[in-house]
């Protein structure tokens, strides 16, 4: 259904849109697990950063933007190499999310974006296992099933030298019934590095 799919990228890019838009554009962003490089390629061209670099853990068909693939470990570019670093629907899929983040946050040196899930019972856990499987499947994405239980990665984040400026929590990424069942475990956030 490329309906559905297109009108939560849409959502979460306005999301996205909306916690950025103060801060006016950064000149160079990471997408961290950038996939197709779709929001690579808005971000470019909506201007809230001037150039996106891109990288993934596989090199996607169709891709939109360069795809740079890395082994999934450390990632190949420098400390706070990057203005901007963002992982939009991401850490869930990594093996050891804690040290995602903590590799993420290496490489910014002002900003870290995070849109992903959180829930706080074994039916919110269920009911993003469900839609994991149903979304990431025919694309070839692993679904690990690690989504951070009541905002636990968060203490982790300000351990790497930053602070939580907005959370948006419910996030708005689904419509209709489906939203009402599920927003509440989708949250989006901007923090700033402060060390």
């Amino acid at each position: 259904m490329p309906f559905l799919r297109a009108g939560y990228r849409r959502r979460v890019l306005g999301l996205c849109e909306q916690l950025l838009q103060s801060r006016g554009p950064v000149k160079h962003a990471l997408d961290y697990g950038c996939g197709d490089g779709w929001f690579a390629k808005q971000f470019a061209d909506k201007g809230l950063a001037g150039d996106v670099a891109a990288v993934d853990v596989q090199q996607p068909r169709d891709a939109l933007v360069l795809v740079r693939v890395y082994d999934g470990g450390r990632l190949p570019f420098d400390n706070a190499q990057f203005d901007l670093v963002y992982a939009l629907d991401v850490l869930h899929h990594t093996p050891d999310p804690l040290a995602s983040l903590a590799e993420i946050a290496r490489c910014s040196r002002s900003w870290l974006l995070l849109k992903d899930h959180t829930f706080d019972s074994c039916w919110g856990w269920l009911s993003l296992a469900a839609m994991d499987e149903i979304g990431n499947r025919r694309f070839g994405v692993v679904s690990r099933y690690r989504y951070m239980r009541r905002f636990e990665w968060l203490p982790q984040i300000e351990a790497e030298g930053f602070e939580l400026i907005e959370l948006i929590h419910p996030a708005a990424c689904h419509t209709s019934l489906l939203g009402w069942a599920t927003n509440r475990l989708q949250f989006a956030g901007l923090w700033r590095r402060v060390t």
